[in-house]
């Protein structure tokens, strides 16, 4: 949703570059081109107006205008803006002292109240919580039946003593629930109330007469991120006529412009608290403005990438992989290994989705978005019809072997050779880089290895080496520590000594890669086939 603002605002850094002082001219360039890129985005224009103020201000300021690295500068002062303006800190739900905690969904039509009903209640019962789901929206045909559906799929109880299709009253349903609720110990209660095509008074008192029969600890005003400007007016419009307390973005996953997704927090004053960026019942999350900026400016979203492999990764397995791989024998860590970390992978979501939340992945929109899933489903297919020791050890696998997995599979023997060919050189790779770090002090498991490689004493009489590189190989009489905390060693200067800049760019460009890494970088096509 964010791609434009993004690229306009990367190429805007972009100019910046090799300047070592900012001057006014840049300043109200700078401001220019990021106005542009707001509006552009559809930001409401009183915050583009504040956003542009606040930018020039912080950035004549002395210790910026000064600075030596103005890009970064600016990058940093436009991240804590765009922070601001989509809210500040987190927020997440106020839950009442006495259960039940009753949440309140008030929104238009089509804005996908009933799906986030489902999603919200899913979050709170992998949070720990008991929700019950009730079906107040008694005029849109089928409502209820809807509901009934996402409830089922995410595993919570409706209340829906009412058909709907227009019969019933949407008013003693949600007063109804609070019994249910108290009666059967749910300790969170969520009501799904009605929406129009547009604002006006029957949508208006239906939702304040609900409000007042429940008196909801949370009401949560459900916004379509997708109809511009006028989810602001639609908000404006809510907050007099029935007030709510937070607000919820849905199909963040669209490719309408989204900026009233920056704007609404900054105009109506209220926080946005969750986010909906997919179908699915999980595509539903903690609305954290940090993160939201830096997806933005194209920093990623580490915290949220950590968090989702904290939740879906299995710790045991994912350790014994890695001792596999750094045992030093070549066909410990096989394709059973691979499949089960690739598996837990797919278990955070659509791989596009993650890699996504990596630094600077939009300049990769195009290759992210050609990613096909069903690729790596056949990857899947490729590996289970193998036995358990074809799997583990794919030397064994000749051609008659090759054959029997490809037909198992329903693909080509060329697919079969294709995965086990780059599966090799991956991990040849992935070894190569575990040995590196042998030396490393605070690696697990490394220390034996960083002793047995310990450089050895230069002999008497022996020459030394005028490479750099060898010379600290030698050691000269040190023992590895000693080597590892002497920087300028590694440059060929003395103890304690800083290596200038010059020394790092040479050292940087007579760099080389293992064998195997520069054999893998060199290939063309490192995806799947």
């Amino acid at each position: 949703m964010f791609d434009t603002l993004s690229d306009r605002l990367a190429t805007t850094f972009k100019g910046l570059r090799g300047k070592g002082r900012l001057t006014e001219a840049d300043i109200d360039a700078t401001a220019r081109e990021i106005r542009i890129a707001l509006l552009e985005a559809d930001v409401n224009l009183s915050v583009v107006k504040e956003f542009v103020a606040n930018l020039k201000e912080r950035c004549r300021a002395e210790e910026v205008s000064g600075a030596l690295n103005p890009t970064q500068q600016i990058i940093k002062i436009v991240n804590e803006e765009l922070v601001s303006i989509l809210g500040g800190d987190d927020r997440t739900i106020r839950f009442a002292k006495n259960p039940p905690t009753v949440i309140m969904l008030a929104g238009l039509q089509g804005a996908g109240k009933t799906t986030l009903a489902g999603k919200l209640a899913l979050w709170l019962k992998s949070e720990g919580h008991s929700p019950l789901l009730v079906a107040a929206d008694l005029q849109r045909p089928n409502a209820v039946n809807q509901l009934q559906i996402v409830g089922q799929r995410a595993g919570v109880h409706v209340f829906a003593p009412e058909p709907g299709n227009g019969i019933g009253n949407p008013v003693q349903v949600a007063r109804a629930s609070i019994l249910e609720a108290q009666r059967k110990l749910y300790d969170v209660v969520i009501v799904d109330t009605a929406g129009r095509l547009g604002i006006d008074a029957e949508l208006m008192q239906q939702a304040a007469d609900i409000k007042s029969a429940v008196n909801p600890d949370e009401t949560l005003f459900v916004v379509d991120a997708m109809i511009g400007q006028d989810a602001v007016n639609t908000a404006l419009a809510f907050q007099e006529g029935v007030g709510f307390d937070g607000v919820v973005l849905t199909k963040l996953d669209g490719d309408a412009r989204g900026g009233a997704a920056l704007s609404i927090a900054r105009v109506i004053g209220k926080p946005i608290m969750f986010a909906s960026n997919g179908e699915g019942l999980k595509d539903f999350d903690v609305f954290h403005p940090d993160r939201m900026a830096s997806r933005i400016l194209d920093m990623g979203d580490m915290m949220t990438l950590i968090e989702q492999a904290e939740k879906h990764f299995d710790a045991e397995q994912s350790r014994k992989a890695a001792e596999k791989l750094m045992s030093g024998k070549g066909n410990e860590f096989g394709l059973g290994d691979f499949l089960q970390q690739m598996q837990q992978l797919r278990k955070m979501g659509p791989m596009s989705k993650i890699f996504g939340m990596l630094p600077g992945m939009g300049q990769m929109k195009d290759q992210l978005a050609n990613i096909d899933e069903r690729e790596i489903d056949r990857i899947e297919a490729i590996i289970y019809s193998m036995t358990p020791a074809e799997r583990d050890d794919v030397a064994i696998l000749n051609g008659s072997r090759r054959a029997r997995i490809a037909r198992g599979a329903g693909v080509e023997v060329s697919d079969v050779n294709n995965l086990v060919n780059r599966f090799v050189e991956a991990r040849k790779m992935m070894q190569a880089m575990a040995g590196g770090m042998g030396g490393m002090p605070g690696m697990p498991g490394m220390g034996r290895r960083a002793v047995k490689n310990q450089p050895k004493k230069v002999k008497k009489g022996q020459k030394v080496s005028g490479n750099p590189a060898k010379r600290a190989h030698q050691g000269q009489g040190k023992s590895a520590a000693s080597q590892i905390v002497d920087a300028g060693a590694a440059f060929g200067m003395g103890p304690g000594a800083e290596p200038s800049e010059a020394d790092m760019a040479a050292a940087m460009e007579n760099f080389q890669l293992p064998p195997e890494m520069q054999k893998l970088f060199n290939q063309k096509n490192l995806g799947p086939r």
